[in-house]
């Protein structure tokens, strides 16, 4: 009965989300409040209904009840617990599910938190995002019921993929959604000022919060996922630049092109064409990799379903809003004034420059990532488009960015000083070009250049990451006072330096491991003894061990240094008999910021192939993601980032009472 109940909810929403599209369209175009508000009553009764869905779902999945179809084809009752949930969104129907959700939760947060949104604009909003949700709504009625039962009900189920069997699957794709899906709000705010004609400051100000907030998600959901892919696929590598992989990082890079080009239109009124573009533009690679991932067109752990039913209809809903946007953006564009001007040396100049480089390497990734189908489309000839162009093509265009993003928070808004940017700079500048001596001498000669130039810059832009709080704050007489500057320095400009110095991390993270990464091959049996790194790892011996679902066939490893004993590492080979699918289970251990990595090969007369990694400061790729998304959320602490009244309003209201308003603003 639940099961029914779920699936009647489903159809429910729908009709509500139909009137949350059409409803207060009609009321903007009477002028009538009460049919505007209609739209915001409808976005949380459409959240309601989604959410008792999910519920539904998520209940035959803990009871394993198997006459739901969905149910039988990607659990089993011998499953624990946590993947009998993250079990829900692990397969086509229960993402989409999960995407529904999340598409409906966003509607809700700006229908409850905007209420200081004006009613016109909230409620083209409000309308835009149940266009949305009703086209995903009628997808997944038409083509991806998650409520279809089968009959008679087996016994048992086929299980999950046992790759996605894992507690990072159980937290990747919420945090990857959360960013995918939020930037809808973006992309609703953007067409709702279209079809309004008016765009402004304020508009920026309120498009902000809702693009941080996605583009942190967005942040920790790839970083998750490039984790879990370290350390359960076996392979050793955090990044491969997998099809799926790109649909998830184009997003991220226009989203954080976004983010700097509506700082710069809320500050000064000006790039608004760009800023509404690059607004429709961020969602509108969401909505590709949607269509990526769930058409069938690839192949990957990553991608569900290969119906081409789905890919038709997701087809049409890609064309239908990228089209359908473009269009009334190609209308509207020409009437938007060009606001405030500033010189080419400005933090307004510093951040059109970022926006150009992240702009061109995410149609670099763009075009990399779909020329392969395309020309598969075209003439039948399969290639594949891999690291080594994406190398070749992207890390040069990070070059020049990365060099720029010191001097773009030291330059003054409308116009800056280079020279003197280039002073307050200079000593960070010599420690960097110090540390990429050091790291060319220790690298040798074969990686020497690749250490310099990676070191250098990562180096450049952790020590550079905090330029422009320590230059605010060098007039201080004292400590105490340079203190107490410190502590009363906006949110967002530590939120800036924040995120910065993690860029900085990442980026040495993976130089080192790029140009220190040491690996070894051998064919092992018990007794035999592998060195990597000045570490020895001695095969003890091997054991198996039952799971609830599956079984592990174990090699128990002694570590040692110098001699004295380390540690202990057991990695496995890991088999699941309902699906009848092996997996590597790869053992980790932390030493610092670098770790030693062993994983199991095939097993042959005795002896087993055993691969093992040393990888210095690699843990510093997801240090520094997650001290990204903590400027972040630093930022969208910042009062002035709330969603809340507009700066200039503020400033008229605090004049007209005669109050100071308040100064000074991080970028």
């Amino acid at each position: 009965m639940l099961n029914e109940i779920g699936h009647y909810a489903l159809v429910l929403a729908l009709g509500v989300s139909l009137v949350q599209a059409l409803v207060p369209l009609a009321g903007l175009r009477l002028g009538d409040l009460r049919l505007m508000a209609v739209g915001s009553s409808a976005a949380v009764a459409a959240f309601l209904l989604v959410a008792l869905a999910f519920a539904a779902l998520t209940v035959a999945y803990v009871r394993s009840d198997f006459s739901v179809l969905n149910v039988f084809e990607n659990s089993h009752s011998a499953k624990p617990l946590i993947y009998k949930i993250s079990g829900v969104w692990g397969n086509h129907e229960g993402s989409v599910l999960l995407w529904i959700l999340i598409l409906t939760l966003f509607g809700l947060l700006v229908a409850t938190l905007g209420r200081n949104i004006a009613a016109s604009l909230r409620a083209a909003t409000v309308a835009v995002q149940g266009v949305i949700a009703t086209a995903f709504l009628l997808f997944i009625l038409v083509t991806s019921n998650p409520f279809a039962r089968i009959v008679p009900p087996p016994f048992d189920g086929q299980d999950l993929n046992p790759l996605l069997q894992d507690i990072g699957l159980a937290i990747h794709p919420p945090l990857l959604y959360l960013g995918y899906v939020g930037f809808s709000i973006v992309f609703a705010f953007a067409v709702a000022a279209l079809i309004e004609g008016r765009i402004d400051a304020a508009w920026a100000r309120w498009v902000r919060p809702w693009t941080l907030l996605s583009w942190i998600f967005l942040t920790l959901g790839i970083a998750m996922g490039s984790y879990w892919a370290y350390y359960e696929l076996g392979w050793g590598g955090w990044w491969f630049w997998d099809p799926v992989e790109n649909a998830s990082f184009m997003p991220w890079l226009a989203g954080t092109a976004l983010l700097h080009s509506a700082a710069v239109m809320e500050k000064r009124d000006a790039l608004k064409v760009w800023t509404v573009l690059l607004a429709l533009i961020t969602f509108s690679l969401s909505l590709l990799g949607t269509f990526l991932v769930r058409s069938g067109v690839l192949t990957s752990v990553h991608a569900f379903a290969s119906d081409p039913t789905r890919g038709l209809f997701i087809l049409g809903i890609l064309a239908f809003f990228i089209g359908g946007s473009f269009l009334l953006f190609a209308l509207r564009a020409g009437s938007l004034k060009a606001g405030g001007a500033f010189a080419p040396i400005s933090r307004e100049g510093a951040l059109v420059l970022n926006n150009v480089f992240l702009t061109t390497a995410c149609v670099t990734v763009l075009v990399g990532t779909l020329y392969p189908l395309v020309l598969e489309t075209v003439t039948g000839q399969k290639i594949s488009v891999g690291p080594p162009f994406f190398n070749m093509t992207f890390i040069p265009l990070m070059v020049p960015l990365f060099v720029a993003v010191p001097f773009g928070t030291l330059f003054a808004w409308k116009r800056g000083d280079m020279a003197a940017a280039a002073q307050r700079l200079m000593a960070g500048a010599a420690l960097a070009l110090v540390a990429g001596a050091v790291s060319a001498w220790l690298a040798g000669r074969e990686t020497g250049l690749t250490a310099a130039l990676g070191f250098t810059l990562g180096t450049w832009l952790v020590l550079g990451a905090f330029a422009e709080v320590l230059y605010r704050t060098a007039s201080a007489s004292s400590l105490k006072v340079r203190l107490r500057r410190l502590a009363g320095l906006p949110r967002a400009t530590w939120g800036s330096a924040l995120g910065h110095l993690g860029l900085g991390l990442t980026v040495l993270g993976i130089v080192s491991l790029a140009v220190f990464e040491t690996e070894t091959i051998a064919d092992m049996g018990p007794g035999d003894t592998v060195s990597i790194a000045g570490y020895e790892l001695r095969l003890d011996r091997a054991s198996e061990v039952v799971g609830p679902n599956y079984r592990d066939a174990v090699a128990h490893f002694s570590v040692t240094r110098n001699g004295r004993p380390v540690t202990q590492m057991a990695p496995a080979r890991r088999y699941y008999p309902v699906r009848e699918m092996p997996t590597t289970e790869a053992a980790i251990k932390t030493f610092g910021l670098t770790q030693l990595y062993v994983t199991l090969g095939e097993a042959h007369e005795g002896k087993v192939v055993v691969r093992l990694f040393h990888k210095p400061l690699v843990l510093l790729i997801w240090i520094g993601a997650l001290v990204a998304a903590l400027g972040g959320t630093l930022s969208l602490c910042d009062r002035r980032l709330r969603i809340g009244l507009p700066a200039p309003a503020r400033r008229a209201s605090s004049a007209a009472r005669g109050q100071p308003a308040s100064q000074g603003e991080g970028a």
